[in-house]
């Protein structure tokens, strides 16, 4: 009796939980996926990974053991995360850390540290704040001598931007 009591409330905390979740290995799958070839060769490898039900065992896998313990600890396992952005200026490693990101290009590293919506910049052992959410549609940023105000639109980016032009 105390089995099925047992795997009855286990089951429960699986099914019960409310956790949509993120879905971050199945997002993983899908992103390197895409980042392999042409659309055509995109599709061969999504028709192969179909067939041979990688897609079907990573949404099991998020469904049932990664989006749970991300809904009861907040923290999702598969979410350490590496990528290499390539941009105009060369190529960045970009690590997703559990309060942040660490940047990394030809040796030289800096991270950006979320802690209570407050965003610093951590290079050589120097914490500066960049910038603070004030709500959900503005940030107090940080510009050296002084601060602002952003709104979080395309319009208060331009803003932004063009004052840090002159």
């Amino acid at each position: 009796m105390k089995k099925v009591f047992l795997s009855i409330a286990l089951a429960s905390t699986l099914l019960l939980s409310s956790c949509l979740g993120s879905f971050r290995l199945t997002n993983k799958c899908y992103t390197w996926n895409k980042s392999i070839g042409d659309k055509w060769i995109n599709e061969l490898v999504f028709i192969g990974l179909n067939i041979i039900p990688v897609y079907d065992i990573c949404i099991l896998a998020d469904a049932v053991i990664f989006n749970s313990i991300e809904f009861w600890t907040g923290n999702n396992p598969v979410a350490k995360n590496t990528e290499i952005i390539d941009t105009d200026n060369g190529q960045y490693l970009v690590e997703t850390n559990e309060n942040g990101y660490t940047i990394t290009k030809d040796g030289e590293t800096v991270q950006l540290i979320n802690e209570n919506d407050v965003w610093y910049i951590n290079q050589d052992n120097q914490k500066i704040e960049l910038f603070q959410f004030v709500d959900d549609e503005h940030i107090l940023m940080n510009l050296g001598n002084n601060q602002k105000v952003v709104e979080l639109s395309q319009a208060g980016v331009d803003d932004l931007r063009a004052e840090l032009v002159k």
